[in-house]
């Protein structure tokens, strides 16, 4: 079969890799329909050191069961599943608590498994990471249901951890789709006020219609004042980190209100931060981190099956297999937002 594999910054490849096949009682095998490339991709697209084998890429997709092991149950060839983003047995003590990414038994796609932009998925735990669709393969769903593998269910859990509820006033800190994502998660959980901050105009477009009341597109110290002057003088409750570098966390405890919340759902690209006297003076709380996506998809798809919600519209852009390395360089150079990918 053919699949994703990158070789070092800016090198991505499409090429042919041994079919995957069942290793244990509990794997399953999926044909993939429908897979993305994600922001976090574009980390190592940017740093990662030449490598002489390769590293299988992707981590959200969905599909069709083509093969079971003899161990798993309630699910049958044929059938449409979405796999998080983190394989899990949905069944130790961490997952019970809705904390599938430090499942006893799991793990993260790629490195010796297989990722998710290829043509099919060996899935390690497949009764407790797949999750069932009720959709079929030609439906127009399928691009807002994949987003529960990632990224909507990644902005859902920065507005949770954040205690975005009604009343809240909430600053969003990124127009990438995880910010989008997580503008449109605070307008679900019933947010008074959602600033966004960003400068890309079509980006922060989609966040008004996602539910964003305002729009800041200044940056650093002029971001800052712009937003504490819409929320006279004070910031607001909570405050949605959706970037990962440590300039986007400064202005987060910056223009959070004292005593307000900052979740941060960005993968760091930085090892210290500001936790010193001015913020524990100020009573700010930092949380969030990767999220559990399993935790989130049983509540959040009937929203999206029933068209309450439209997550999907953060791809505007839909690719083959073969554009993959020409989709990683249009994300990289912000020529498009989130690319989508069928096989």
């Amino acid at each position: 079969m053919r699949a994703t594999l990158m070789y070092g910054a800016g090198d991505v490849r499409v090429e042919h890799v041994p079919d995957p096949t069942l290793r244990e009682p509990t794997d399953a095998l999926v044909r993939v329909l429908r897979s993305c490339i994600c922001g976090s991709d574009l980390w190592p697209y940017r740093s990662m050191p030449t490598t002489e084998h390769g590293q299988r890429m992707g981590h959200e997709f969905l599909g069709v069961i083509t093969e079971l092991g003899s161990e798993v149950s309630g699910l049958r060839h044929g059938d449409m599943v979405l796999a998080p983003f983190v394989w899990a047995d949905n069944t130790c003590d961490f997952c019970r608590e809705g904390l599938q990414t430090s499942c006893r038994h799991g793990g993260l796609w790629g490195n010796d498994l297989d990722g998710g932009q290829g043509e099919a998925v060996r899935v390690p735990q497949a009764q407790g990471t797949l999750v069932k669709l009720p959709v079929g393969e030609d439906s127009a769903l399928l691009p807002s249901l994949l987003t529960l593998s990632d990224v909507f269910c990644t902005g859902h859990h920065c507005a949770v951890k954040a205690g975005v509820g009604p009343r809240t006033t909430v600053t969003v800190i990124g127009d990438g789709a995880v910010g989008l994502s997580a503008v449109l998660a605070a307008r679900r959980l019933g947010a008074q006020r959602i600033l966004l901050m960003g400068r890309h105009t079509e980006r922060t477009d989609l966040g008004r219609e996602f539910g964003a009341t305002d729009v800041i597109a200044e940056r650093g110290e002029e971001g800052v004042t712009r937003a504490r002057e819409m929320t006279g003088g004070d910031g607001t409750h909570t405050v949605l980190e959706c970037v990962g570098t440590k300039s986007a966390l400064d202005t987060a405890i910056a223009v959070a209100r004292d005593g307000g919340v900052v979740s941060r759902v960005g993968v760091p690209q930085y090892e210290e931060g500001p936790l010193g006297f001015g913020m524990f003076m100020r009573n700010i709380t930092i949380t969030g981190g990767v999220a559990p996506a399993r935790a989130y998809i049983d509540e959040l798809m009937p929203d999206v099956l029933d068209g309450a919600i439209d997550p999907g519209r953060v791809f505007d852009r839909t690719i083959t297999l073969d554009g993959v390395p020409d989709g990683y360089r249009a994300m990289a150079n912000r020529e498009a937002l989130k690319v989508l990918i069928q096989p």
